[in-house]
């Protein structure tokens, strides 16, 4: 056993040896012992300003010159046109400093901010509100009506009212669904459902979500066009926001058609958020001509659309509950088109006493 352990050990040294003395072809990599390679070579001067030909020299294989041009953002060459890869010479962006980020390159920037700010404090924000209007619900419940229906039915709708508003939310409610799968299904559905299926239903719903967000786009101009006018600031709005509506109280502050709480759903959630989102997703779609659809442009894109969305759902949270459980006959008036006139007095008195006025 000594004497085959001993011829091994010979055939190994002779094998180096004979590597080491066999000259490389002109052009190929030279192969090195890393016990030849001076360890002083550091300290040899400009050694830090080499380029990658200069540091083959002294260290063969170290190419750290040419991965700090990488990492800094030179551009090399590409076959692909500029006008549809602008940057595709771009290996490695260069370093940025996002809010929320460490000063790095922006794709880590970019996952930072995801990673670490939007999926847990926004999923954290979701599911508190939800369980604010959860707690609510169990300890208060809707909001009934303080006086027996009449019967008499007012118009609170029209046909076109209703099937804009129905229309916006069916887009906005597949949208909201898959997009939360999207960004936070790999949490509590992928371990249940396991690879395969989660890969197919997240396919699915991507597909779902790219075809829903045009309509919901002009379904949501077409609710900001019909709804604007009864939404304007109005004598007595802050009155009924600095009371909160009198919900808690025997009578709720007089209002119009669309109390101050609404018109804040509207001018925030429905119009700069909606408006934002919209926007932000049509940019990472690429549908939006004279931009350059850079990866940073991309990566700011998603960052607006992903902040912005998790605030517009929380925002129709709230403005969901109201109009469904949260409040005796509201989800009537969407159905139908009509409330009872005991509703409308209650709600919206300035409203019903002008719609009594015309009558």
């Amino acid at each position: 056993m000594r004497t085959l352990l001993i011829a091994l050990w010979l055939g190994a040294a002779l094998t180096n040896v004979a590597v080491a003395q066999t000259p490389a072809a002109p052009g190929a990599v030279q192969s090195a012992n890393i016990m030849d390679i001076q360890p002083e070579a550091s300290t040899q001067p400009g050694y830090a300003q080499q380029n990658n030909a200069e540091r083959a020299k002294v260290q063969p294989g170290n190419n750290a010159p040419m991965w700090r041009q990488v990492g800094s953002g030179t551009e090399g060459t590409s076959s692909l046109p500029k006008s549809q890869a602008p940057e595709a010479g771009v290996l490695i962006q260069p370093f940025v400093q996002y809010p929320g980020s460490r000063l790095t390159n922006a794709g880590e920037a970019w996952c930072q901010v995801r990673n670490h700010w939007l999926i847990p404090y926004g999923g954290s924000l979701l599911l508190i509100v939800l369980g604010a209007i959860a707690i609510f619900y169990w300890r208060i419940g809707s909001f009934k009506l303080h006086e027996p229906r009449t019967g008499r039915l007012i118009q609170r709708f029209t046909p076109f009212e209703r099937s804009a508003h129905m229309f916006n939310a069916a887009a906005f409610t597949v949208l909201a669904i898959s997009g939360l799968v999207m960004a936070f299904g790999k949490f509590f559905l992928l371990p249940v459902m396991g690879t395969t299926l989660f890969g197919w239903l997240a396919y699915i719903l991507k597909n779902a979500h790219n075809f829903a967000g045009p309509l919901f786009a002009v379904s949501l101009v077409i609710v900001i066009v019909t709804f604007v006018r009864d939404n304007l600031p109005a004598k007595g709005d802050l009155n009924w926001l600095l009371k909160g509506g009198g919900m808690f109280s025997e009578h709720e502050v007089k209002s119009g058609r669309f109390n101050a709480g609404e018109k804040v759903v509207f001018w925030i959630g429905v119009f700069a958020l909606g408006l934002v989102v919209v926007a932000s997703g049509l940019v990472m779609n690429q549908v939006l001509p004279g931009i350059d659809y850079s990866r940073s442009t991309m990566q700011i894109a998603h960052m607006v659309h992903a902040a912005s969305n998790i605030l517009m759902l929380v925002v129709f949270m709230g403005h969901i509950y109201l109009g469904t459980l949260g409040t005796e006959g509201a989800l009537e008036g969407m159905k139908t088109g009509y409330v009872d006139e005991t509703w409308a007095k209650e709600h919206h008195e300035l409203w019903y006493d002008e719609v009594k006025g015309r009558a």
